[in-house]
């Protein structure tokens, strides 16, 4: 199973990424998903409209997701997932709070963006396996906030009645460094790897930072096995796919 994470950066016009604005990424993103065939593609920053785009660009694909404010509009975190090879069993929209079911809902130590986290459940055609995947944004401004978040989806992904018997896979922008406080939240988990443990630097806002953070990661129950593992980042007259590199990784089961 070939799984990507891809911040694609909200579409904010020309107001602040000039030439790496959204409508002069589009071509090159659709171009790379093309011809790389990703299985599942995990978003974050996915405004209303630019999921009508990959809806309508992605044939090969159901796109799944829903926004994160009260009436459900403003970024999804949403999920692409080819239509021929997995059937989709359960979905799951939550969001990082004191009361997850509440739409918009958020901590009180976040910043005003609520955060949400999609769940899916899905069953691979071919081997019958299944396997839930969940795919997050965390906070980008409250420390707390990002540990709480953490530690309610890693809560969620162990306590469901099928932790034991249907494995899972947490993707998505953490908006953390691995050696940030928050992170060694995992370290609690030691049933869950980081399958992007050897990618150094994931966020690099359109090339203009000089040293590159990692804050993207897969991380997935110890029954699957990494193959290859790497990002995308390709770059095309100047425009890049987004702020973030995709982190693209290779699954597979024991």
């Amino acid at each position: 199973m070939k799984l990507v994470t891809f911040n694609i950066r909200y579409d904010n016009g020309d107001k602040e990424d000039g030439k790496n604005s959204f409508c002069f990424r589009k071509q090159l993103i659709l171009d790379k998903i093309r011809k790389e065939q990703p299985d599942i593609i995990c978003f974050q920053e996915v405004l209303p409209h630019v999921a009508v785009w990959l809806k309508e660009n992605l044939a090969e694909y159901y796109v799944i997701g829903c926004g994160r404010s009260k009436t459900l509009a403003d970024e999804q975190t949403s999920i692409a997932y080819k239509k021929v090879k997995f059937n989709l069993i359960g979905l799951e929209i939550f969001w990082l709070s004191e009361t997850p079911q509440a739409p918009g809902s958020r901590y009180k130590s976040q910043s005003i963006c609520p955060r949400l986290c999609t769940q899916a459940l899905f069953q691979n055609m071919d081997t019958g396996e299944c396997f839930r995947l969940f795919n997050t944004h965390l906070d980008h401004r409250g420390r707390k906030a990002r540990e709480l978040g953490l530690g309610q989806i890693l809560n969620k992904m162990e306590q469901s009645y099928a932790a034991d018997r249907i494995p899972a896979i947490l993707a998505g922008d953490f908006n953390a460094s691995p050696e940030a406080p928050e992170m060694k939240l995992l370290k609690k988990y030691p049933q869950y790897i980081d399958l992007t443990s050897d990618i150094k630097a994931t966020f690099h806002d359109f090339g203009r930072l000089k040293e590159p953070e990692k804050i993207d990661y897969i991380i997935a129950r110890d029954c699957f096995l990494r193959g290859c593992a790497g990002i995308w980042d390709d770059l095309s007259e100047g425009i890049y796919l987004s702020d973030h590199y995709p982190v693209c990784v290779e699954i597979n089961t024991k």
